[in-house]
């Protein structure tokens, strides 16, 4: 078979970043060639990563995140209210898959939003859809889903998310 009809018919089925892996590999020399099994492993491994980076992308956009933190980021104190422990508690998003409730409550300017945006993050890390609303924001598109009549649609579009910050 012939090589550029192979990277053509990658493209068609967009497989985009298998195509990408493909090209790369016929670019080796001759003796560093890995073995078809490998090779096939590997176009794979490459394309699945690159679906769940899109996916993952595609979260993060759609989930309206006021700031872009991380787990490391966050200082866990006495005055914050949280601990080491608790935070890797939160990070692994296992309170979402039992689909438990997480109230945070600390005082005011202690990082509250702060804090849901890094666990909003983690979530669309591993896999769950998310959406940010500040109180604000939340019941501002509540009175708008009301008067434009989109107010069902809307209830279910939350109702929906598995992370609503």
């Amino acid at each position: 078979m012939n090589h550029q009809s192979t990277l053509e018919q990658f493209q068609q089925l967009k497989l985009f970043c298998m195509a990408q892996r493909y090209e790369a590999i016929l670019n080796l020399p001759v003796q560093k060639l890995p073995e078809l099994h490998s090779i096939v492993a590997n176009l794979a491994e490459a394309e699945t990563n690159y679906r769940i980076h899109q996916r993952t992308q595609l979260y993060l956009r759609l989930s309206k995140l006021r700031c872009n933190t991380v787990p490391e980021h966050i200082n866990c104190s006495a005055d914050r209210g949280i601990t080491k422990a608790e935070l890797a508690t939160l990070a692994d998003g296992s309170f979402i898959q039992r689909a438990e409730n997480l109230l945070i409550t600390p005082a005011t300017g202690v990082g509250k939003s702060y804090l849901t945006c890094t666990v909003g993050r983690q979530a669309c890390m591993l896999g769950f859809r998310t959406l940010y609303y500040s109180m604000n924001r939340l019941i501002e598109a509540l009175a708008a889903a009301r008067l434009d009549g989109s107010y069902l649609r809307w209830i279910n579009q939350i109702a929906k998310m598995p992370f609503l910050s």
